[in-house]
């Protein structure tokens, strides 16, 4: 099989119609925006670098405009999708649209968020327009779940792209920024235009690119130890640490006692900690 055989890539037109067709009209509570932009997948599977070696994972394929492009260049593509009817309907559209190609697409019809191990066999990359609501919750699930993702390339809002590649000291970094650089590097990979979707959205929208550390330079399994003090240390963000984790460690006097065995000024916000300072306060080693 040819893995650049051709796809025809959904437009306008072809959006509508298959949106006709199905009787779907595009939620907010799924967070649905359409894109009908050919142009805007090719970018977006050109800047996740996608080959033929990979296996692809794409949560939320709507109407297949972004699968389209994925099956043109994956050796497979895997998309999970919530919406019965859009999930039925996805192998006819690879039918009709890319006929040599479909044999390598699967679809998972759940909710992402409970998407396992068992149900996407190794992924090397995921690359999906995220539902706004549930973006976060869902890149960290699969970042958790799939070690073997070795590339995520993923649209979300603009402000959540921002705060996803956030450095240490920036207004807008929090908890998603430093449990993102937990797994790998972050970084903006572009923004999207409002033009692009159908519906058009009331905001523009961001590529967030993570590579993650081929060698990682702490134990991955210090997750459960090290991803509760990322949300105490950022629950009231205008507290120092000392008051902030008072609650983690039972009071603000053993907050204290532990910030300062890790090196950390007590008097700091959690903004200004790295991931590599999260590591080191929950008594895990951050190697070389």
């Amino acid at each position: 099989m040819d893995n650049h055989g051709d796809a025809q890539l959904l437009g306008p037109a072809e959006i509508r119609r298959l949106a006709d067709k199905l009787g779907v009209t595009p939620t907010k509570k799924l967070g649905q925006n359409f894109v009908h932009d050919p142009n805007t997948v090719r970018r977006i599977v050109a800047a996740a670098d996608i080959t033929a070696d990979d296996h692809v994972v794409e949560i939320g394929p709507g109407l297949g405009s972004l699968t389209l492009a994925l099956m043109e260049t994956a050796g497979r593509v895997t998309a999970v999708e919530i919406d019965k009817r859009l999930a039925a309907e996805l192998p006819a559209t690879a039918e009709w649209r890319a006929p040599g190609l479909a044999d390598k697409l699967t679809i998972v019809g759940q909710d992402a968020l409970k998407v396992g191990p068992e149900d996407v066999d190794k992924p090397t990359a995921l690359v999906a327009n995220l539902p706004y609501n549930v973006s976060v919750p869902v890149l960290l699930h699969f970042l958790e779940i799939f070690p073997s993702i070795t590339r995520v390339l993923v649209m979300v809002q603009a402000e959540v792209a921002d705060r996803l590649a956030a450095d240490p000291g920036s207004k807008v970094y929090g908890v998603p920024s430093v449990k993102a650089s937990f797994y790998g590097d972050v970084r903006r990979a572009g923004s999207i235009g409002k033009h692009v979707f159908w519906p058009a959205p009331n905001i523009d929208s961001g590529l967030v690119r993570i590579d993650r550390h081929p060698d990682p330079r702490w134990d991955m399994a210090a997750r459960t130890e090290i991803f509760p003090l990322i949300d105490a240390a950022f629950a009231q963000r205008r507290k120092t640490l000392r008051a902030a984790l008072g609650g983690h460690y039972g009071s603000p006097a053993a907050a204290e006692e532990a910030l300062r065995a890790a090196g950390i000024d007590p008097q700091l916000r959690g903004e200004r900690l790295s991931v590599e300072d999260f590591v080191h306060l929950s008594g895990n080693e951050v190697r070389a």
